[in-house]
């Protein structure tokens, strides 16, 4: 095994962040590796870590002041086994290769889990949305799609939102797309209820980690109710975190933003967190202007002087990162350790270092990994997918209940797998697993291609 990863880093050296995330994988299917021979006789490892496709192009735009400005556009269509390749598009200006080579690896593992028939992908572009107009971010979009759409469609690939594209960026896709193409069709999910998209999705990953928490929990007969939670991030994900957490009973105390955090001892309640809706989703501001508003709340500026993040370094019982990969690393788990913390729910990808990780597992935190906590989101894309194709809409009830239950489900096929293979309790290893084995048996039914 260790050979196949020093092949993999020898390749592609500079891919740190697909590294870790193979690496991650690598370490927790060994067992099913033992058990199936005929995979490595397939040369199962070398074909799922390499993806089937990876398109990457030139895109230019004329910002607002008439000059041509020109970013780096990407799909990586990774596996495609059990269905069109389903991802986020992310625009952000660390977006490179590395990053969405591990996005999209994870990817297929989580589709995987949520038992609907999505193969893994991921896109975007080092364009920052951020202190973009409107226009100019149409313009973008406009570009990006007029490349981008030769290689996607409903039964092909069918991206989604990630960091820096939400409604608005989904709507100008959607509408160069359907100009191209002259047709109208579920190739994205996200969509605006208006045309074509499904309730729910936009809360869906924040609601599903918090559905999937409260399975852990009651295991032990436990429940959120005045549980007092961390939670990282202040975007789509963070935010219906904490709506969620607040519907269930719990307490919410902390918030973040690139610029720093907040930490409300009383409490982020339904009205405060309305607040932080408006601030950074019309308003666009900054989460600092929190304390502006809600004096008894104290505003931690970012210091990258520091070795470790001091919003992990609170009292708590539970722990949502929901901003960005590798945002917890050893010193924060400790912290998180130290101050009582017991769960471990990731909202966003790979927010958490291995060597986070084995903190967390060697103290026997409940600690679910993003591809099954925050499966939530593309879940409810492939349900959004399955009513395009109906010409339905189901109401709110409906698709909460198909969210619930598809998340009751992969924390049930985490525990099955991690026990099969003599891990009980290791949701982590469970994961790893149980998409594994699905995607590779997917392969090996579907031959050598």
């Amino acid at each position: 095994m260790s050979e196949f990863l020093k092949t993999i880093i020898s390749r592609d050296p500079y891919e740190k962040e697909f590294h870790q995330a193979v690496q991650e994988v690598l370490e927790t299917v060994q067992p099913v590796l033992d058990r199936n021979p005929e995979y490595r006789q397939a040369a199962i490892l070398e074909r799922i870590t390499e993806p089937e496709r990876v398109i990457m192009f030139r895109v230019p735009w004329m910002d607002d002041q008439g000059q041509v400005q020109v970013n780096r556009g990407f799909r990586i269509q990774m596996n495609s086994a059990i269905g069109p390749y389903k991802g986020g598009i992310r625009f952000h200006p660390s977006v490179n290769l590395s990053i969405l080579k591990f996005l999209a690896f994870e990817q297929v593992f989580k589709n995987a889990l949520t038992t609907l028939s999505m193969g893994g992908g991921k896109g975007g572009s080092d364009f920052d949305p951020k202190g973009k107009s409107d226009n100019e971010v149409m313009h973008f979009c406009q570009s990006f799609m007029a490349e981008l759409y030769r290689h996607i469609g409903p039964d092909t690939d069918v991206p989604a939102g990630d960091i820096g594209v939400g409604a608005r960026e989904i709507g100008y896709l959607f509408g160069m797309y359907k100009r191209l193409r002259n047709e109208f069709t579920g190739v994205l999910t996200g969509k605006s209820l208006g045309w074509g998209g499904s309730l729910i999705r936009p809360e869906a990953t924040g609601y599903g980690c918090v559905y999937f928490a409260a399975e852990m929990l009651s295991t032990q007969n436990d429940s959120m109710e005045e549980k007092v939670c961390l939670v990282s991030g202040s975007g789509n994900v963070a935010q219906h975190t904490a709506e969620k957490i607040i519907e269930l009973g719990g307490k919410v105390v902390t918030l973040s933003d690139s610029s720093g955090y907040i930490y409300d001892e009383e409490g982020i309640d339904s009205d405060k967190l309305a607040f932080v809706k408006r601030l950074k989703n019309i308003r666009r501001g900054r989460i600092s202007e929190y304390v502006d508003k809600y004096s008894e709340a104290v505003f931690t500026e970012v210091d990258t002087s520091l070795d470790y993040n001091p919003l992990w370094n609170h009292n708590a019982y539970c722990a949502f990162p929901c901003a960005t990969q590798n945002e917890i690393n050893g010193k924060d788990a400790q912290n998180l350790v130290n101050n009582g913390v017991r769960l471990v729910s990731e909202g966003s990808n790979m927010p958490s270092t291995p060597e986070a990780i084995n903190i967390f597992l060697d103290n026997k935190l409940f600690y679910a990994p993003g591809k099954a906590a925050n499966a939530g989101g593309v879940a409810v894309s492939g349900l959004e997918m399955a009513q395009n194709s109906m010409r339905l809409n189901w109401p709110r009830e409906e698709v909460d209940s198909r969210l619930k239950m598809i998340m009751r489900s992969i924390h049930q096929t985490c525990l099955d797998a991690s026990a099969e293979y003599g891990m009980q309790g290791n949701y982590m290893a469970g994961a790893n697993i149980a998409g594994f084995v699905k995607v590779v048996n997917a392969m090996l039914d579907q031959g050598l291609v």
